[in-house]
């Protein structure tokens, strides 16, 4: 991404979008501590000023990052079901995406996965907003292949899915275990909720 492009949104009046993506960008290239409002500002080609009217500090501009992700996130699962009728194979699927989206994404997913970030992100968030969209996909899923069983045995069968997709993706990012499809598609399809 150059200079260029984050101006040509600011002047079209999205500067807030050009510095989350340039936050994104900068994320990727390294860890998630080592990039600053004004490196935003500087790659968005405003002033860092300009940055602080959007987000009062580096925590607000992480939240807006991991609210993004989620987005993101929703669109790769719903994008892996689509066109799936037999409901386990369209759950699987959108597990399976959960996986394959943090191997693609692997500094956003961590800030995603931190606590303080995901918080932050969960209480702006208004419902419906992206950052539900990806727990409201799978709390959708657990209803449709448990439709006679009680709130307490979904939140049960949710727990089990999102910590089997989100430990299988933190093992495979830490080197733990190979980043493999085929096992991937193994370990997921082997889930029977």
């Amino acid at each position: 991404m150059n200079a260029d492009e984050p101006r040509a949104a600011y002047h079209h009046g999205d500067l807030r979008r050009a510095l989350v993506l340039n936050a994104l960008a900068l994320l990727e290239q390294g860890s998630a501590g080592e990039f600053s409002l004004r490196e935003v500002a500087r790659l968005s080609g405003v002033s860092a000023t300009a940055v602080y009217r959007h987000f009062p500090d580096k925590d607000a501009l992480y939240a807006a990052l991991v609210v993004e992700g989620y987005e993101r996130l929703a669109d790769a699962q719903q994008a892996a079901a689509a066109g799936l009728s037999d409901r386990r194979a369209a759950f699987r699927a959108s597990g399976r995406a959960y996986v394959h989206f943090a191997l693609a994404n692997p500094a956003l997913f961590r800030l995603m996965s931190s606590r303080a970030h995901a918080a932050a992100a969960t209480a702006d968030a208004a419902d419906g907003a992206p950052v539900n969209r990806a727990k409201r996909l799978l709390l959708d899923h657990v209803a449709a292949l448990r439709p006679g069983a009680s709130t307490a045995e979904r939140t049960v069968t949710v727990v089990q899915a999102w910590a089997l997709v989100h430990g299988l993706a933190v093992l495979m990012l830490g080197g733990q275990v190979p980043p493999d499809a085929a096992l991937i598609d193994a370990v997921v399809d082997d889930f029977r909720p």
